[in-house]
């Protein structure tokens, strides 16, 4: 979710948790010493939320701060994956954090390409292939990636993955930026 989403979210929150406590905006100002102008503009999202008014906030309605902005759980390593459709194909990011080495497992179907069309990107690549096969061009090698097995390369070498069929494939992907590998110790 897109920092603007979350904080779009907040001021119906805080109007929420006031009306549960059915507490009116100058109850909540004389309480938290936010003028009752600037309640209204947060809890209307004409005001944007900064960390001096969400902490008094928070302490009057007697929830966490997480809990005003929408935070996933403290503490709480599941991450819940929202699937994105891209050319056909489903990803579903399995990182929590932006920047760095990404992780997705990504839904192919089959493809009906005659001809791959190669490409050439900044950064690093891992598949590893979980079910269905894998078609992976890359340069002038031809190859054919069966469950289990697993690829790593440059992207800057020109490239094709594609699903040969006759299932779908789902594959576990690691992207890295430029010059960023995977480190495999055995």
């Amino acid at each position: 979710m897109a920092d603007d989403d979350i904080l779009r979210g907040v001021g119906p929150r805080l109007r929420q948790l006031r009306l549960e406590r059915e507490a009116t905006l100058s109850d909540l100002a004389a309480e938290t010493g936010i003028s009752v102008s600037t309640l209204s503009r947060l809890e209307s999202g004409q005001r944007k939320p900064t960390l001096e008014l969400l902490l008094p906030l928070a302490r009057a309605h007697r929830v966490a701060l997480d809990e005003l902005v929408d935070a996933p759980e403290t503490g709480d390593p599941r991450i819940r994956p929202r699937p994105v459709t891209r050319h056909g194909r489903t990803f579903l990011s399995l990182t929590r954090r932006p920047g760095g080495l990404q992780s997705f497992k990504m839904i192919m179907p089959v493809e009906s390409a005659s001809q791959p069309t190669l490409q050439t990107h900044e950064g690093y690549e891992w598949l590893y292939v979980l079910s269905g096969r894998v078609r992976l061009v890359l340069g002038t090698r031809d190859l054919l990636l069966e469950p289990g097995e697993v690829a790593e390369f440059d992207t800057r070498t020109p490239h094709w993955i594609g699903n040969p069929g006759p299932t779908p494939a789902e594959v576990l992907a690691i992207f890295g930026p430029q010059g960023e590998r995977m480190h495999v110790r055995s």
